[in-house]
């Protein structure tokens, strides 16, 4: 599979994971499509073109030929210029690295972070949040997303990849739905009833007691074993962390406990002003199982791709 192949995969992957109906991710590429028509030539050197068919900012090919043959792939959760060196430093020693892949973004996935952020929007709106309460909550906390991400040296990575020559792509919000959708369907089906029983459902997955046995484990932050867990929202994906007001909307329509990769600590305060259960399942292993979910998707289409692990990443294969 060449690397265009590869990306595209990763992006329809995400695309059929989306907790968006797909007529909505459609209407938005097509949108993007005639916003692109409407530039003049001056501004559209400086337009991102891959937005007009990839519907996720915070995923990209960093640096490399679209037609870069891929059957060894470095993975890792976040890749920097230590990484992209260890892998140089394979590749010297005669092991063959055809793609350096990312989960966390940077470069110009980092700068488009925020943007990716408005599908929360649609998230609340699921559960019953009136569309102008969930774009008006959003849209400050995607501003101050946006602002914060402003300073940050975003192609740190990028040109280390470019001065060893090494292909450098990140996946974000696609593994981010794979985990979200995996999960809760898991929670559909299985219907745990105490938190305890969340927590013991969490770890039947290789990922969470790849993670406990590092000392980080899913743990409950707000109730107790014995709490009933009701309805269960997953928060794990949308870019980052959403409004912290959200929480007393959410609460009002009947959500009783959210299951997440992490939370702060003033978000934990919002969420027990509401009497909301949070259960977090840990960062680092919900994002194993993302990618590890992201690869099983692309290989039943490339066929099997060999992986080196790196950077918190561990490679966990499902019959």
């Amino acid at each position: 599979m060449k690397l265009a192949a590869f990306y595209r995969a990763v992006i329809a992957a995400g695309m059929a994971a989306d907790p968006r109906p797909r007529k909505h991710i459609q209407n938005e590429l097509v949108r993007r499509k005639k916003a692109f028509a409407d530039l003049d030539e001056a501004d559209r050197q400086y337009h991102d073109k891959d937005c007009l068919f990839n519907p996720y900012s915070d995923t990209r090919v960093l640096f490399g030929a679209d037609t870069t043959e891929i059957g060894r792939v470095m993975v890792g959760i976040d890749i920097d210029a230590g990484e992209l060196a260890v892998a140089d430093g394979l590749r010297q020693k005669g092991e063959k690295i055809d793609l350096v892949l990312a989960h966390h973004p940077s470069g110009r996935a980092l700068a488009g972070l925020h943007d990716v952020m408005r599908m929360q929007v649609d998230i609340l709106h699921s559960l019953g949040v009136p569309i102008s309460a969930a774009e008006g909550m959003m849209e400050g906390r995607v501003k101050e997303i946006e602002r914060r991400l402003l300073p940050a040296n975003h192609n740190r990575a990028g040109d280390a990849a470019r001065l060893l020559d090494l292909p450098l792509m990140c996946a974000h919000t696609p593994a981010d739905n794979l985990v979200s959708l995996h999960l809760q369907n898991r929670f559909a089906k299985e219907k745990p009833y105490r938190l305890g029983d969340v927590l013991e459902m969490l770890m039947a997955e290789p990922e969470y007691q790849d993670g406990a046995r590092s000392g980080i484990r899913p743990r409950i932050l707000l109730g107790g074993k014995e709490r009933r867990a009701g309805n269960i929202m997953l928060e794990m994906t949308g870019g980052t962390s959403g409004a912290k007001e959200a929480f007393a909307q959410i609460a009002s329509r009947g959500v009783d406990t959210i299951v997440g990769m992490h939370i702060s600590d003033d978000y934990r305060k919002e969420a027990k002003k509401h009497h909301l259960n949070v259960v977090i399942a840990g960062h680092i292993s919900s994002d194993n199982l993302g990618m590890n979910l992201l690869l099983d998707e692309v290989m039943a289409k490339a066929g099997a791709i060999e992986i080196v692990a790196v950077s918190g990443f561990r490679r966990c294969l499902r019959s």
